[in-house]
């Protein structure tokens, strides 16, 4: 392989037969330059076919205090993509029987104030958002304890709901605090602290040496900060600044675009998940007595939709305080398309927009 460094790119230009097209990033890097200014908060970029990185790149900053650069190596906060983690968690112990995905919230939440609530509610529901358990939390009244509240305080409202925004199963409603749930079942399930069997059992097993989830205190250093612009200035907010930053199972995985192509490569490679549940998380999941406004369109904590093209999308994107993510695979083509934001940018239009590059460059003459 032969590494080519540009402007703030990586490229890797991998063995290509001589009738074999070779993408031309150029344009697509100073784009995204344009979208992540020098002195601003900064973001990084992977795009890769397989286990062939075909584009990296990252700009900006990842502390405006230090001046420190982004890299591709930077740590950021992954927001909800988080979510995809603790539900190959709950799939791992499903497999080894330790748990059903039909199992009612009451067996491991016996203090559900509403019992005939917590006998509805399945972890089937809490994983595709689909519970009816209303977000009863209110953060910014009481934001002093709300940031350092982890998971059990922010679920620990949730029980003492008196009725259900609509029946389970039945219709969509995104939700934080189902998978604050579903990590402390994680932790009650395997005996140890659900950030350490996340470790042990997915990020170290996929390459992710690097990755940590918070557990309290983050560190300050060997992260991207998040921040947001308010009265012409930008603004830190992460931990210990957002309400509810603290409480992890919901967006607690701070990874790099580099270990998050570990991730892909892990997952598609069967490494901690079997082919049988791999499909099966990646596969919309239905349920009999749906009436909602759209039709299902979420695995196991995968959302799948489609491109402008009519291509099959499967990915999370994550906002926490700050930070933005976007993580995309396209099963027909092997992209994977992975972008982090220290700022709220638009990563959704982003990622559209290098999907119809990459169709492009896929469609010139050779």
């Amino acid at each position: 392989m032969k590494g080519v460094a540009l402007l703030g790119l990586t490229w890797i230009l991998f063995s290509c037969s001589p009738a074999e097209k070779k993408p031309d990033f150029q344009k697509l890097d100073s784009w995204f330059a344009e979208q992540y200014p020098e002195n601003d908060p900064g973001g990084a970029v992977l795009i890769a076919r397989g286990d062939s990185i075909l584009f990296s790149g990252a700009w900006g900053l990842a502390d405006l205090s230090t001046k420190e650069k982004v890299s591709t190596n930077t740590l950021f906060n992954l927001g909800s993509i988080s979510k995809t983690f603790v539900a190959n968690a709950i799939l791992q112990l499903r497999n080894e029987g330790k748990l059903s995905l039909d199992d009612s919230l009451i067996k491991y939440f016996p203090d559900f104030k509403n019992k005939s609530i917590g006998e509805k509610v399945k972890i089937k529901h809490l994983l595709t958002h689909t519970s009816g358990l209303p977000d009863i939390r209110f953060p910014y009244r009481d934001s002093v304890f709300y940031l350092t509240a982890k998971d059990q305080e922010n679920w620990a409202p949730i029980l003492k709901t008196d009725s259900l925004n609509f029946e389970p199963g039945t219709s969509f409603e995104y939700s934080n605090p189902a998978f604050n749930a579903l990590a402390l079942i994680v932790e009650q399930v395997s005996g140890t602290k659900w950030q350490t069997y996340i470790e042990e059992n997915i990020l170290k097993p996929s390459q992710m040496f690097s990755s940590t989830i918070t557990d309290g205190a983050h560190p300050q250093t060997g992260v991207a900060h998040g921040y947001i612009y308010s009265k012409g200035e930008w603004i830190e907010k992460d931990y210990m600044e957002e309400p509810t930053f603290a409480a992890s199972g919901n967006g607690g995985v701070w990874s790099s675009v580099k270990e998050l192509h570990h991730y892909e490569l892990a997952i598609q490679s069967q490494v901690f998940l079997d082919s049988t549940t791999l499909t099966e998380s990646r596969t919309i999941q239905k349920f009999n007595d749906w009436n909602g406004a759209t039709p299902e369109f979420i695995g196991w904590s995968w959302f799948i939709t489609k491109t402008k093209s009519g291509l099959t999308q499967i990915g999370h994107t994550g906002s926490q305080g700050g930070f933005r993510g976007n993580y995309v695979y396209l099963p027909a083509k092997n992209w994977l398309i992975v972008i982090l934001s220290g700022a709220p940018r638009d990563l959704e239009r982003q990622a559209t927009y290098v999907i119809e590059y990459l169709e492009h460059q896929d469609s010139r003459p050779n």
